[in-house]
Order: structure tokens, then sequence, then C-alpha cells
């Protein structure tokens, strides 16, 4: 990917690192202080990431939880600002631990600045996770 990539395409390009497992091109896509946020994030679940090292961390063990097998619906939102796109899509997989399926609806508020992602705020819903049964508060965090 290139480093002044728009940041649409270097979006749709950190969905396909992920659909192949590949965390650590994913986090390769951020840049060193790049900030994640979780507004909705339940209590005990983080609600900043502050830097590479820390999104890193928390990316790391992704996989072994969620089985991602593709994000449909995908709609990325140009905005005024052309470092900063607004994406609506589903991730869809299984959950690795109890085979469960996976099916989660995300709103993110993506800014990109020299080809690296600097700021990620992921709009998920944390009552899906709460739902008992599902395996997914116990194979995540």
């Amino acid at each position: 990917m290139s480093e002044l990539a728009a940041p649409a395409d270097l979006y749709r390009h950190s969905l396909r690192l992920l659909l192949d497992k590949n965390i650590a091109g994913w986090v390769g896509l951020w840049a060193e202080e790049g900030v994640m946020e979780f507004p909705f994030a339940p209590k005990g679940w983080p609600g900043r990431l502050e830097g590479k090292q820390a999104i890193a961390a928390y990316m790391r063990h992704y996989p072994d939880h969620i089985d991602l097998h593709d994000f449909p619906d995908l709609t990325i939102h140009q905005t005024t600002d052309p470092e900063k796109i607004v994406v609506e899509m589903r991730g869809v997989g299984r959950l690795v631990e109890t085979g469960a399926p996976f099916d989660m609806t995300y709103i993110a508020v993506v800014t990109v600045q020299g080809g690296r992602i600097t700021s990620y705020r992921d709009y998920w819903n944390p009552l899906a996770v709460l739902e008992p049964g599902t395996g997914f508060i116990e194979s995540s965090r």
C-alpha cells in the first residue's frame, strides 16, 4: 500500500488484512501515535488505546477469538475533510471458542494522515457481546 494512499483505499486494504488474519500488516497501517477509541465499550473493556504498540497488543489475539469471513454492506462516506472517512459495515464470521455465528454492525470514523491511520473511532454494539451464551465476552477479553 502506498504511503500516500487515500483514506478509503487504505481502509479497504485494512479489511483485506483482517480477513487474511494479518494482524501485523494491519497494525503496520497505523501511525506511531495513532489512537483507537471505542465510545460504547462495555465496563471492563478499553475505551481508548493510545499508540501503535497499545493497538498491536489489543489486536494481537483477535484471530484467536473471531474468525472473520467477510465485511458485507461496506459503505465508505467521504467527508469535507479529505483525511477523514465515515464507514458503515458488517463483520461476519464465527466465534472461535464456541463456533457461534458472529455478525456485528459497525460505524467507524477514521482519519488518515501521511498514508497512516491516526485516529479510529469504532462505534460497535456492546449489547451484542453482553448476550448470555454467545461466548463473546469470555473469548474476547
